[in-house]
């Protein structure tokens, strides 16, 4: 069983995602043809993001480093980016099992009236699988992985439930969509707190500078291309050394300007694909499930969150964040780790953020900024455990993908940057019972208050059906 899902999981995404949604199509009553369209859209799409962020990241490698060199930093954790901590995940044996297992819990969790969220986001499971693989090598005990991986699961579930109804608000023609996706669902702490912040202090908190509004009021200066063309010359000109540098490199410069003001422009265009592909799917399974579960308030189907990372607000704030990332990455004392392939996953950090600042710029940076602080430090704190697990899975695998430079630990922000994987891995590792015990009685307070309002939303569900 275990060599099945890895061969499944072995094809990647692009091949992975059409099987699966073809499947799920044809599951939900889809004719064949339309649920094979739908599966075929959501390939392209995967195919047009890794296409786009292979541009982004090979665009920045080298500039990059140069920089690194140039400024003298020394970094020792390498960014290996999310298809090494994909790796790591799936190509374990809690990797291989996580799929039947997380399902069979988001049954169990829909029987007892304690989610309301289908999760069929099933690529993005490699993200529980990641956590117990993590815990699983650290500990050397596989039920501590599977453990850690299903009480992640379970938080995150709950919280698509209790993000969804703002995340439904926010964004267009998204209804009865919520994002299962722990690496989106980890910021949303930070976002509370520091939108809270912001609101308490006079003058500042009358602030609102939202993407369409920058678009209004600069014209061109306003819009993501001509942001992604100013930082990409930007960092093209930091990675000369002298004048000379400067005045021979200018068509690289430009050349690196034009390329990220493509990335900035062409996600958009291609995410769209995503929602054209999966809306069929998800409309279909709604109806099917809330036939099934008739007691259930608002049953939400669980999505990448890739539908949405080509919002304005994401752009403009993912691109500014880049640049600020490397330079916190510079500046933290401890940190080691300097962010280089993972920075084509800073577009997945807000689309559970967004609704909370509601679009709002100025918010959604110092969020960001926050988030990325923390995450430093998460990455750093657990690079000697990922640097273990890939070393285990490349020598039984040959896999390139984790394969870590001589001389360097391994780290990822994708994930691992996450609040969500670093208390939950320091809880299992170091406190053991103790910390099971804790990650329990938060897990079922967090369902028992889920499961409440469940039951509240369907109260008052019925009432307005039969006043």
């Amino acid at each position: 069983m275990e060599q099945v899902f890895n061969y499944i999981i072995g094809l990647g995404a692009a091949v992975m995602m059409p099987v699966i949604f073809t499947i799920l199509g044809i599951c939900v009553r889809i004719p064949f043809g339309k649920a094979l369209k739908s599966g075929l859209l959501v390939g392209v799409g995967f195919i047009g993001l890794s296409v786009v962020t292979a541009l982004l990241t090979s665009s920045l490698g080298e500039p990059l480093k140069r920089v690194t060199e140039i400024y003298g930093l020394n970094l020792g954790i390498f960014d290996m980016g999310w298809p090494a901590a994909a790796a790591v995940a799936y190509n374990t044996s809690v990797g291989a099992f996580i799929i039947p297992v997380c399902l069979g819990v988001n049954i169990l969790m829909l029987l007892t009236r304690t989610t309301r969220t289908v999760n069929i986001d099933l690529w993005n499971y490699w993200h529980f699988a990641f956590i117990g693989a993590v815990v699983y090598f650290a500990s050397d005990n596989i039920w501590w992985g599977f453990f850690a991986a299903i009480i992640c699961y379970i938080i995150t579930l709950v919280m698509a439930d209790l993000t969804s109804r703002k995340f439904q608000q926010y964004y267009d023609n998204l209804e009865g969509i919520s994002i299962p996706q722990p690496f989106c669902q980890g910021f949303v702490p930070f976002a509370i707190v520091v939108n809270n912040l912001f609101d308490r202090i006079p003058g500042i908190n009358r602030l609102n500078i939202d993407a369409e509004g920058m678009k209004r009021k600069f014209g061109i200066l306003g819009e993501p291309l001509f942001l992604g063309v100013v930082v990409g010359c930007a960092i093209g000109a930091l990675a000369c050394q002298n004048s000379r540098e400067l005045i021979n490199g200018i068509p690289s410069i430009l050349g690196l300007g034009i390329k990220m003001g493509a990335v900035m422009e062409l996600i958009p265009r291609i995410t769209s694909l995503f929602i054209e592909g999966l809306r069929p799917i998800s409309d279909a399974t709604r109806e099917l499930v809330a036939r099934r579960f008739k007691n259930s308030a608002g049953l939400n189907i669980g999505m990448s969150p890739a539908l949405v990372i080509g919002h304005p607000t994401t752009l403009v704030v993912s691109l500014l964040l880049i640049p600020a990332t490397l330079f916190l990455s510079v500046i933290l004392p401890g940190n080691q780790f300097l962010p280089l392939a993972s920075l084509a996953g800073m577009f997945y950090l807000f689309p559970a953020v967004l609704p909370i600042t509601r679009g709002n710029v100025l918010k959604t940076i110092l969020v960001g900024l926050t988030a990325i602080l923390f995450g430093l430090y998460f990455v750093t704190d657990l690079a000697p455990f990922f640097t273990q697990a890939a070393q285990d899975v490349y020598l039984r695998t040959q896999d390139s993908a984790v394969l870590i430079p001589e001389g360097f630990q391994g780290g990822a922000l994708d994930f691992a940057s996450s609040l969500f994987s670093w208390v939950i891995f320091h809880l299992v590792y170091h406190f053991k019972i103790a910390g099971a015990i804790v990650l329990v009685l938060i897990t079922l307070a967090m369902a028992i208050y889920n499961r409440r309002q469940i039951i509240r939303q369907t109260a008052q569900e019925t009432s307005r059906q039969n006043p």
